[in-house]
């Protein structure tokens, strides 16, 4: 409780008890002053970046930086020898890592403190320069002269040329007013414990890097010197980690989010140290779950080895690692091409199929018929007459093409004829036998015969083409009778 709410608290117990009225009128005017005294105390340390952010000047901070400066000055030689938590050295560094942590969020505390005390001056820099160090050093070197911006060499140390020359237009056109010098004082400040705070953390990092390799080198080299110690001082040391499953140490570091209203889809669950090391981010985003599962397990058989201190110069540690890049690698290659194969001989033995006649007819009936050949075949360098049809390109082929000059007979095919039986093909057959015979007994004449003969003495000349047919018709009926008997002949000379 501060001063002045004291002094509240034993006013009201004043009135409470009633002998407010005896106090004298100088009594009165000794408490206001108090009180105002006890307001404007209350209101200088609010003002002052050191009643919000105590980390710099604690002696926990100092206490590690000056045990720090002792070990690098006096480098342990040798192995470690028993359990290594009981090495102070080693909760030396699990210390100070858990101290960088607390490093963090005091940053955050003290950009936010000047950022809300610099935006009476330039309150568009919030947006302009997101990043906390880029923001306290534009602060820092500004000031309250935003014409500096322009030509500022410092200041192109920090940003980019193209966000200076947007912090540069900004400046020319801010609504904002000058800071007092208590308040300017105030922000830079809070600006040099930024900065402060910034060397130490980094001063630890360097330690704690330098003097993992002999507490743990094999999983130092797997997933660095800096995850690696937060990974113990999570584990409670290295012999824990080295009980914990692959599935607890790929969870290590992570951190419960209430995200009240928000989409689900911004939280990564099952995410802590190990997928936030390098080794886990070089890879695709798709594939980084993956890679911290893998990550994880290869951790774990790097802190056993790491506690029983087999290989101190971290030959299993190189191994593990070759091995995450070979797998992580194999991952990100292509699919191989899809390769056509032929297909496997079929295990049933072909069938065998019936033979004959039917078959053959079957295929005959099936297959391509005569006409059909002729119209696939073309003449070599020759120009059908049909090929500019517009019937896509059909052709006729060699239909027609006998290359004899007569004329040409219909195009049959035996194997598109009807088929008919076997009984009346006899029937057909004995039918056209009697029409034969009765052709002749009625002697009709073929369609051909004429009446026109060429003969040697005359040339052209008429007869009768029936003529031999009555001369032969009457010898028969001289000669041969087809009564029985025979027919006496009498001789010419005889007298009658």
């Amino acid at each position: 409780m501060s001063l002045a709410d004291e002094l509240l608290a034993d006013l009201e117990e004043i009135a409470e008890e009633g002998n407010i009225d005896e106090v004298g009128a100088d009594q009165d005017e000794d408490g206001i002053e108090d009180i105002e005294e006890a307001s404007m105390e209350v209101d200088t340390k609010a003002s002052s970046v050191k009643s919000i952010a105590k980390l710099r000047d604690s002696p926990e901070l100092r206490n590690v930086l000056s045990q720090i400066k002792y070990y690098q000055d006096n480098p342990r030689k040798g192995e470690v020898m028993g359990p290594v938590e009981a090495n102070p050295e080693y909760q030396l560094i699990v210390q100070a890592n858990n101290l960088s942590v607390e490093i963090d969020n005091e940053i955050n505390v003290i950009h936010k403190f000047v950022r809300d005390h610099y935006q009476k001056r330039f309150p568009e820099l919030d947006s302009l320069v997101p990043n906390s160090f880029e923001y306290l050093g534009t602060v820092k070197e500004l000031g309250n002269d935003l014409e500096r911006a322009k030509n500022n060499e410092k200041l192109q140390e920090i940003l980019t040329n193209a966000v200076i020359m947007i912090v540069s237009v900004s400046a020319s056109t801010t609504q904002g007013t000058e800071l007092t010098p208590q308040e300017l004082a105030t922000v830079f400040e809070a600006c040099d414990m930024a900065f402060d705070l910034k060397q130490a953390k980094t001063d630890i990092f360097t330690y704690v890097e330098s003097r993992m390799s002999f507490i743990s080198p094999n999983l130092s080299i797997i997933i660095g010197a800096s995850t690696a110690a937060k990974l113990m001082g999570v584990a409670g040391g290295l012999t824990n980690l080295s009980k914990m499953p692959s599935c607890n140490v790929l969870v290590l570091g992570a951190q419960r989010k209430t995200l009240s209203g928000f989409s689900s889809t911004a939280v990564l669950p099952h995410t802590g140290y190990i997928y936030y090391s390098d080794i886990v981010q070089a890879t695709p985003p798709e594939m980084r779950k993956q890679a911290a599962r893998l990550v994880a397990a290869k951790c774990t058989l790097a802190a056993r080895i790491d506690s029983f201190h087999e290989s101190p110069i971290g030959t299993m540690g190189l191994n593990l690692r070759a091995e995450i890049e070979r797998k992580l690698a194999k991952m990100q290659e292509p699919p191989p091409p899809k390769q056509i194969k032929a297909l496997p001989a079929p295990i049933d033995q072909p069938r065998k199929r019936r033979g004959g006649r039917r078959v053959r007819k079957m295929k005959e009936k099936l297959g391509m018929t005569e006409m059909r050949k002729q119209a696939n075949r073309m003449s070599f360098a020759e120009i059908e007459e049909d090929a500019y049809q517009e019937d896509l390109g059909f052709s006729l082929g060699q239909i027609g093409k006998g290359g004899t000059g007569r004329v040409r007979a219909a195009q049959v095919d035996n194997k598109t004829q009807v088929k008919i039986s076997k009984s009346l093909q006899r029937q057909l057959h004995r039918q056209q036998a009697h029409g034969n015979r009765s052709t002749v007994r009625g002697r009709e004449t073929a369609g051909t015969a004429s009446s026109v003969a060429f003969t040697p003495l005359q040339g052209l000349e008429i007869v009768n083409p029936h003529a031999a047919e009555m001369k032969a018709k009457e010898a028969n009926n001289r000669y041969f009778s087809t009564m029985s008997g025979f027919q006496k002949v009498r001789d010419a000379a005889a007298p009658k």
